[in-house]
């Protein structure tokens, strides 16, 4: 005879199952979860309560019968809302990525890819000023005294105040279309690069400079040897911050401008003809 199989202890089910809900509460994943669905619970309530005051005036213009169902429906449906609802936007994104052809003036595809070129090519070169700077500033104490101040300093002009400046300044002397914005996305992202790197060549500890000079390191080998390592997890987490104004740049640099193309012409195209749906179709592709 065969030994009969060991009978499952009573409630193990339950036990396990409850063991497979803590861990799925207790994961990232569904914390995200819950903080998506809550702002778009947000976000809908509102959508009725801010879009409302214009249906009840269609509703009284027109002598309508409604329900508080059908106010609901109809504010999320408007074609031009204060606040659109997501779905609005979901179907304005979908209509102008997968809709249209990539090409197309109407896709966001096309202004998406014209702001990430300028917001890739002003993150480079601030990147690489940033690091040429910081270098300059850590191993020159009149840099350190004159530039670092002037660096500061620079961050508290808006943004939006020089934008045309340069855009005009640049076109006087030839240079238009790509360059004049990323220069600007420029302008923004190599502060934080500049600062964070200064930051990490300083970080070598004074006994292991010492002992550079001990083996009579020249300076480029205690560079290369020690700062430079030294300094490069302070430059990707400067690069982090410096990628997301770089980005923030290229869109000022083509709202006050009057460009015809990118996701900050497609926002301030919106807001012109009042094309709510349109201007956070955009704001979500950014």
């Amino acid at each position: 005879m065969t030994a009969s199989a060991p009978m499952a202890a009573p409630g193990a089910g339950s036990n396990a199952s409850t063991a497979a809900f803590r861990r799925v509460a207790e994961s990232k994943t569904f914390a995200i979860l819950v903080v998506v669905l809550a702002i778009i619970a947000i976000w809908y309530a509102f959508t009725v309560y801010l879009n409302a005051p214009w249906q009840l005036d269609t509703y009284r213009r027109d002598g309508q019968e409604w329900t508080a169902m059908q106010l609901a429906r109809d504010t999320m449906a408007q074609e031009r809302p204060v606040l659109p609802s997501p779905h609005q936007v979901v179907a304005e994104i979908w209509k102008t990525t997968v809709d249209v052809r990539p090409s197309s003036k109407r896709s966001l595809v096309y202004h998406g890819w014209i702001t990430l070129s300028s917001t890739l090519l002003g993150f480079v070169i601030g990147t690489a000023l940033g690091i040429l700077l910081a270098v300059s500033i850590v191993h020159n104490r009149a840099m350190d005294k004159s530039v670092m101040p002037w660096v500061i300093a620079s961050q508290t002009i808006p943004i939006l105040a020089i934008a045309p400046m340069i855009i005009v300044v640049l076109n006087a002397i030839g240079l238009s279309g790509l360059l004049p914005k990323a220069l600007i996305s420029t302008y923004l992202s190599f502060f934080p690069v500049v600062v964070g790197m200064v930051k990490g060549f300083r970080s070598p500890e004074a006994i292991q400079l010492d002992l550079m000079r001990t083996y009579n390191a020249s300076t480029s080998q205690t560079f290369w040897k020690l700062r430079w390592p030294s300094a490069l997890p302070y430059l990707f987490t400067s690069m982090k911050v410096a990628v997301a104004i770089s980005l923030v740049g290229a869109i000022v640099g083509e709202m006050p401008t009057g460009a015809v193309a990118g996701l900050g012409a497609r926002l301030l195209a919106g807001s012109y003809y009042g094309q709510t749906v349109q201007i956070w179709a955009a704001l979500f592709a950014a």
